[in-house]
């Protein structure tokens, strides 16, 4: 019997449409005359799901009794008899009620399959066996019920059921997912949109990998070994060198451009002219590809760039890193190319990499000025001389004739300029004397002796040798002025570089001594404050040269390592005035950090005081009045005037100790001097002294506190004043009719108490600028109130080591959510599914 086919429906959240997409296929596969059944199907109370259901065949559930409650779930035996064209299974993770003939739902799905029958299910990436410790990190709750990734991976399609997070969250919140009185909770905890992204991204990726392993597959079935550029694949090639960690960054890099690029990192194993690899070396490479997110592999092949190119292609990457090679000129020049040259050449439509590294001579460092050319030159242009003045005599003595000593000369002259060139005057001197001699002996007559019969053949000798020294000297002066051209060019770069540093008020001081070290190849610099040392680049011996200099009046810059030179010292005394800058520049930085709290309370005691002389006046005065009037013996009160007066002098005095109660919370939080007592406590124990002291009931504020919920450890009183202060608000701003919503649920340890309306709302730049201490923002006249409502609040909360934000309410209006520390560990988890 051939085996039914397998689709599934991926979704990254409840709510995304999975369900309503089986069932939109299913009415479409109906109507091109399929035989399709709804085997079982969840539509959470969703009406435009269960709109979908008409018109489909829905085959009866199979009821079984657990404990005495009675649980419907898919009758597996019914839908095998039934034998439809296609099954329509929602809930691919569901487990089983006990008692059901197999524990899991896809199990179910499994007998389906092999008895012929066609099935389309779906699932959320939380249920996902490899992924499930992944979600409870991003989400917080832990996934209960999970199926295998292999029955996924053999599923014959898969597809991702997608929706932008704040669609989700719109959806949500307009009740098109969960009853209403889930969708604060659910917008808090799970459907974060932070969470929502997570989610999606993960589910994105997990399908891109499925999709690459069965691109893989069909690669290998079809023997196709050309690059198909459908991810980006980078392979980086280590040698075990210094340079790996260098490639391995810019490797990780270059992947990192592209969504869902993939490193690989590659050691072939084999003879390559280079030392070997040090296992030390190469484990810590392998590590660090492993942090980055790469893979590591290890291949052996003597042919080291065939077995690199091989694996790149087998691997069908896009992208081939590797490093400047190590070897000198001189062993590249004995040994060929090298493997660089021979991995482009081989590579076909990969691209490659060539990074330079400090392994290749790519450190900084400043240009000796010790002499014209170096040694090595000098030696390589002895070495021309004395090689080329033999070969170039063999040469011109086969062709030797008494019309040829002209062309002799001007060959022995060729010789002195290119070692002229090559070594400078010193090997020029002594390739024109040899060449002198040689003229001498084999071409002037009388022949092989050193005697010169013809006096102009004499002169002719010493002006071929003044000419050579001549021309010696030119090409010295030119050698030195190109160095002292690529000295002076270092020695710019370096002060541009570090008058930046200090521009940028980085850590310009450590950033100083790493390019100083570098730049005089120093093995170590230090800057000392008496005995003390602020700041150290490198280790140097101890029999190494010490010398130092001074920065500034207090500290000393200490160089271990070759002495410099005066020109060396003198760009040293130039860095060393940036030193002594930068450090200038951090002591201001420090100096305007600890004004900074001044500066704050300072202007906290300006308003203050404002807030004294203006908002503290008008409730004084008032009482002050009503006060004297009672006292007059001039004026006869009626019994309603003096209760009246009394009530008005009794409401100033209340406002005018609520004001000097929240200045002096505010002067306490200011100092950091607020007492907080935290102990556990139930939400509930909160919520109702508030709205007793408000003096508002059910009709006037929408609860919703979960049931179960754990105790907060919070301060009874400040969490009972900052309630009061964000209803107040809320109250103040909600429209006619509809009143604000207050809810409690437990998320991730915490405990998120949400106060919503739906009142014109803060814009988003203003949302930080709402917690600043004596700040309205229009939100109140300047009759009542001092502005310090949610600053102390936040302060409060904050006190509680909890937090207080403003949100957007969905649909329109501002909801402060307070997070505290739950004092239980047992949080419940949201569950649901699409």
């Amino acid at each position: 019997m051939k085996r039914g086919r397998l689709r599934v429906l991926l979704g990254a959240a409840p709510g995304v449409g999975k369900t309503y997409a089986m069932l939109e296929e299913g009415a479409r596969l109906g109507a091109e005359g399929k035989d399709v059944v709804i085997a079982v199907v969840e539509t959470h109370g969703r009406s435009a799901t269960a709109a979908l259901l008409h018109g489909l065949e829905i085959l009866p559930r199979a009821e079984i009794d657990h404990r005495g409650v009675q649980l419907s779930e898919m009758d597996l035996a019914a839908v095998l008899t039934r034998n439809p064209g296609v099954a329509l299974v929602d809930e691919l993770a569901h487990t089983n009620a006990p008692g059901s003939v197999n524990d899991k739902r896809w199990q179910d799905v499994e007998a389906l399959l092999a008895a012929g029958i066609n099935v389309i299910s779906t699932v959320n990436v939380q249920h996902i066996e490899s992924l499930s410790d992944v979600v409870e990190q991003i989400t917080g709750a832990p996934q209960r019920e999970t199926i295998p990734d292999e029955v996924l991976r053999n599923a014959d399609q898969i597809e991702v059921v997608d929706l932008a997070p704040q669609a989700l969250r719109d959806r949500l919140s307009e009740g098109n997912v969960y009853p209403a009185a889930r969708i604060d909770a659910a917008l808090s905890n799970y459907f974060r949109l932070g969470n929502l992204t997570a989610l999606r991204e993960l589910a994105l990726l997990w399908l891109a990998d499925e999709v690459d392993s069965a691109l893989k597959a069909y690669r290998s079935e079809h023997g196709i070994d050309n690059k198909w550029e459908a991810r980006e694949r980078v392979v980086v090639a280590l040698t075990g060198g210094p340079e790996g960690e260098t490639l391995i960054r810019r490797g990780a890099r270059i992947a990192a451009r592209s969504a869902g690029g993939e490193l690989l990192v590659v050691h072939v194993s084999g003879q390559d002219g280079l030392s070997d690899a040090h296992p030390g070396a190469l484990s810590a490479q392998r590590s660090l590809a492993e942090k980055l997110g790469g893979t590591y592999h290890q291949v052996v092949g003597e042919d080291v760039p065939r077995a690199l190119v091989d694996f790149a292609k087998a691997s069908n990457a896009t992208q081939l890193v590797i490093g400047v090679s190590r070897r000198s000129r001189v062993a590249a020049a004995l040994t060929g190319p090298g493997i660089g040259a021979t991995v482009i050449r081989e590579s076909g439509v990969i691209d490659v990499h060539i990074v330079n590294h400090e392994a290749a001579g790519g450190r900084f460092a400043l240009p000796r000025i010790g002499g014209a050319l170096t040694v090595k030159r000098r030696i390589l242009g002895m070495l021309v001389a004395l090689i080329g003045g033999p070969l170039l005599t063999l040469l011109l003595a086969s062709f030797r004739s008494d019309e040829s000593i002209a062309s002799d000369v001007l060959g022995f002259q060729l010789l002195v300029v290119i070692v002229a060139l090559v070594g400078g005057i010193w090997p020029a001197l002594f390739a024109a004397l040899l060449s002198g001699l040689t003229l001498d002996f084999f071409f002037i007559d009388p022949l092989y002796t050193v005697t010169i019969a013809s006096p102009p053949h004499a002169l002719a000798l010493v002006l071929y040798i003044i000419n050579a020294v001549l021309v010696s000297y030119v090409v010295d002066q030119a050698a030195r002025r190109s160095r002292s051209a690529v000295r002076a060019l270092a020695e710019s770069e370096l002060l541009a570089t570090i008058a930046g540093s200090v521009l940028r008020g980085q850590d310009a001081l450590q950033a100083l001594l790493t390019r100083t070290q570098e730049a005089f190849r120093l093995s170590s610099v230090r800057l000392l404050e008496g005995d003390s040392v602020l700041y150290a680049v490198g280790e140097g011996r101890a029999d190494e040269h010490v010398s130092s200099m001074a920065v500034g009046e207090r500290c000393t810059l200490q160089l271990i390592g070759p002495d410099l030179q005066s020109s060396e010292r003198r760009l040293l005394a130039v860095i060393a005035a940036q030193i002594d800058a930068a450090m200038e520049h951090n002591a201001l930085t420090k100096t305007a950090e600890e004004i900074r709290p001044l500066a704050e309370a300072d202007r906290m005691r300006s308003a203050l005081l404002a807030a004294v002389g203006h908002d503290l006046r008008r409730p004084l005065a008032a009482a002050t009045a009503a006060v004297s009037g009672l006292r007059s013996t001039d004026i006869s009160w009626s019994e309603k005037d003096r209760s009246e007066l009394l009530a008005t002098a009794g409401e100033s005095l209340d406002s005018l100790a609520a004001l000097v109660t929240n200045l002096l919370d505010a002067s306490r939080l200011q100092a950091g001097a607020l007492a907080v007592m935290s102990a556990p406590l139930d939400v509930v124990d909160a919520v109702l002294p508030a709205l007793d002291e408000l003096g508002i009931g059910p009709a006037d504020v929408e609860l919703g506190i979960e049931d179960g919920l754990p105790e907060v450890m919070a301060d009874a009183g400040l969490l009972q004043r900052v309630l009061v202060n964000l209803l107040n608000n809320a109250l103040r701003f909600s429209p006619e009719g509809t009143p604000p919503r207050l809810s409690a649920s437990a998320f991730a340890g915490s405990i998120e108490i949400r106060i919503a309306d739906r009142g014109p709302g803060v814009a988003m730049e203003r949302k930080d600028d709402i917690f600043v201490p004596f700040q309205r923002l229009g939100d109140t006249d300047n009759t009542t109130g001092l502005g310090l409502g949610l600053a102390l609040s936040k302060g409060f909360v904050e006190g509680m080591a909890g937090s207080l934000h403003a949100e957007d309410t969905p649909g329109g209006g501002l909801t402060m959510v307070i997070s505290l520390p739950a004092a239980s560990g047992t949080i419940s988890d949201l569950e649901g599914d699409a």
